[in-house]
């Protein structure tokens, strides 16, 4: 099969370009392939690149049938069981990085948490670009932490995985979990269940709604539940860093406010949505 044969049917489910840049990831990843081999004609196993047409050609996102995902320059192992990393998030990681009061604080480690790690992207880059940097990550899901946990060697880094649900927050502060953090990060389920027919059609069918959806009548679950925590978690100098969904902004800034946090920052994505905050404690 030639490379003209194989990305363009699958037109049908991205637009050109796309389709293209698709084809030629396949390629490279699966085949080993440069574009410099396929303009020269070179092209995979005919029966493979057959059986990986009709799995894109179903909407299935290229990176579960690879089974990874470029994230910062890194590459993290995917499968169905977590979110595929989206560069969005990598812009939060880069906020944090880029903050200068977690590269070194008086000489001493700074204590971070991951609140939903999924694949364990944040976490790890964290702990790969913050040498002083003690992180934990948390998640519900014992397919997120085994998956987290592979990336974490595969990225040689270290991270505390814990099973925890954020949402029964009277067990964490009986055991006292991550008491006296620096920074917790968060990219929880944000969408509305009503929002699902403007969703594409491979994150919908494919990716895992338990790190997606959030009831249409309580859009704020997990942010409420995870500012909560960090109100008693933080040290008086922490911060609280969310990825967000643009549609409740505001409802975001009041309830950061109403749990007793001051100085809440918003910042814009690369496509102009407000995405991000930060958010201190009020003194």
């Amino acid at each position: 099969m030639t490379f003209e044969k194989f990305w363009k049917p699958l037109t049908t489910i991205y637009e050109a370009g796309e389709a293209k840049a698709v084809a030629r990831l396949v390629m490279e990843v699966r085949f080993g392939l440069s574009m410099t081999d396929v303009v020269c004609g070179k092209t995979g196993d005919e029966a493979e690149m057959q059986i990986l047409q009709q799995r894109l050609l179903t909407g299935e996102p290229v990176q579960y049938i690879l089974g990874e995902a470029d994230f910062g320059g890194r590459t993290f192992h995917v499968e169905p069981g977590v979110l595929i990393p989206r560069p969005e998030t990598y812009e939060l990681c880069r906020w944090i990085m880029v903050d200068g009061r977690w590269k070194m604080e008086n000489g001493r480690n700074v204590s971070i948490l991951d609140i939903g790690t999924g694949s364990g992207c944040i976490a790890c880059t964290l702990a790969a670009e913050l040498p002083n940097a003690e992180v934990m990550a948390w998640d519900i899901s014992d397919d997120a932490l085994r998956i987290a946990a592979e990336n974490a060697k595969r990225t040689n880094v270290q991270v505390s995985f814990e099973k925890v649900d954020i949402l029964n927050t009277p067990l964490l502060y009986r055991e006292g979990l991550g008491v006296g953090l620096d920074l917790i990060v968060s990219n929880p389920p944000y969408i509305c269940n009503k929002e699902r027919e403007t969703m594409e059609r491979n994150v919908l069918e494919h990716e895992p709604e338990l790190a997606l959806f959030v009831p249409d009548d309580d859009p704020l679950l997990f942010y409420r539940a995870i500012a909560r925590y960090a109100a008693k978690a933080l040290n008086p100098s922490g911060a609280l860093y969310f990825e967000i969904n643009p549609l409740y902004v505001n409802e975001m800034l009041q309830m950061l406010s109403d749990e007793g946090f001051s100085h809440t920052e918003v910042r814009n994505d690369q496509f102009g949505k407000q995405r991000f905050t930060k958010s201190q404690i009020k003194n």
